[in-house]
């Protein structure tokens, strides 16, 4: 067979046991963590119809770049879900007042899929783990969101930075220094881009929108001053937008300094690209910058469901993702890949060992056996490779006298226990 054919699509990777346990013990903590916090699991289907992925409700002209499509059997246009914020939104929309009552939180983990550029931590098929929540305005639900998204991350051992701002606060105030309305949109995905090519870069890309040096420089003088400045600076303003995102960031950073979340830096620039936010966005990093580009992140979004929906009622919703890919990535480096606790090694006691595992496992120890009759010096070898802590060789001997000895593979002590004592062999194997 043709070596290009069994290759990877650029951007995609078979996940190996070894990778696959981290990543379902890092969806085990998330899923836990989701659901303390009230969410309910939903699942949405990875094909769309173009049309609602492409809605201007969605994610935006950007977004749509990066969309694979297909034609199905029936000439349909359909798309491969980019996100799962959109699919939420269907399924709000074609369920509210039957299924669906509001406030709904749900969370979903599953697959999404990005025709973009491929880099550390960023693929085109990748996880997202995400939260949601519709039907509560204000910023209530943005503390609480915050707050579950650090005990998540304190959960999964990442020291975390949480840089934080507001779309009406950053739109208001681009507009404050002369901007034409018309471009701001394409302002902000500029000024997005300020962490990773600098003032210079953003300018001159900024520069093709026409914009004078007098008002990118009054822009860029504001984002250098101090918070506590800058939020004062527009006491007298007329500009509803920008008033309104002060409000809103005053009383959200009121709540964060309340509960000393040290992790939360409030940062004026902070744009996040999509189209869909209207007020408190965040973008989380992991503190050692293992991973250069964010690991979580989310926002405010009060347009698309109720445009959507469009019967005159508001659907205001906020929502959060994980980045499994990233987080798997930070994680990985770390793990000791223990992924079995207990090796049994028969000496023609095939039934008496399957016995004893079968008794470990309803003890929830993760136990395998020896099945291909490897001596003992082998098996001891197999062991250490695959990093098993604790092994059991059982013989005519252990079955005649009834007690085993657990060997610690790491410091070679054995521990001698009644074969049929499965608490004191749990204890040994769990310390």
């Amino acid at each position: 067979m043709d070596n290009n054919i069994l290759k990877n699509v650029k951007g995609t990777f078979d996940s190996l046991p070894k990778d696959q346990i981290i990543k379902q013990n890092i969806i085990d903590k998330l899923r836990k963590n989701f659901e303390l916090y009230g969410y309910l699991p939903l699942e949405t289907s990875i094909l769309c119809n173009y049309d609602l992925l492409a809605s201007k409700y969605a994610g935006g002209a950007e977004i749509l770049k990066e969309v694979y499509t297909l034609e199905d059997q029936g000439k349909r246009h359909i798309g491969l879900r980019y996100d799962l914020t959109v699919p939420f939104c269907k399924v709000i929309a074609s369920n509210i007042n039957r299924e669906i009552t509001l406030p709904f939180r749900r969370y979903e983990i599953g697959k999404v899929f990005r025709d973009g550029p491929v880099k550390l931590g960023r693929d085109r098929e990748f996880y997202q783990c995400d939260v949601d929540l519709c039907g509560l305005e204000g910023t209530y639900p943005e503390i609480e969101m915050l707050l579950m998204a650090i005990n998540c991350y304190n959960e999964l051992g990442i020291d975390i930075e949480i840089e934080w701002n507001n779309r009406k606060f950053l739109s208001g105030l681009i507009e404050e220094c002369g901007i034409e309305k018309s471009v701001i949109s394409k302002v902000i995905l500029a000024v997005d881009k300020l962490a990773k090519i600098g003032e210079n870069g953003v300018k001159e890309e900024i520069k093709a929108l026409d914009i004078s040096n007098q008002s990118l420089d009054k822009l860029f003088n504001y984002f250098k001053m101090e918070n506590s400045e800058l939020l004062n600076a527009f006491d007298n303003t007329t500009n509803s937008q920008l008033k309104e995102g002060i409000v809103e960031i005053k009383m959200l950073n009121d709540y964060i300094e309340k509960f000393n979340l040290k992790e939360c830096v409030f940062t004026p620039y902070l744009a996040r690209g999509l189209d869909i936010y209207t007020g408190t966005i965040w973008e989380v990093f992991d503190k050692e910058r293992r991973i250069t580009s964010s690991i979580g992140a989310g926002g405010r979004y009060d347009k698309i469901i109720t445009n959507f929906i469009n019967d005159g009622n508001s659907y205001p919703a906020v929502g959060m993702t994980f980045g499994l890919v990233p987080i798997f990535e930070i994680i990985s480096k770390n793990d000791s890949d223990v992924f079995y606790q207990l090796y049994i090694i028969p000496m023609g006691k095939e039934f008496e060992c399957l016995k004893l595992a079968t008794d470990l496992r309803k003890k929830e120890i993760k136990t395998i056996i020896e099945m291909n009759n490897k001596k003992v010096k082998k098996a001891f070898e197999w062991a250490n490779k695959n990093n098993i802590p604790f092994t059991i060789v059982i013989g005519e001997n252990e079955i005649n006298t009834g007690k085993i000895k657990i060997k610690d593979m790491n410091s070679y002590k054995e521990i001698e226990v009644e074969i049929n004592d499965i608490q004191k062999i749990c204890e040994i194997i769990n310390r």
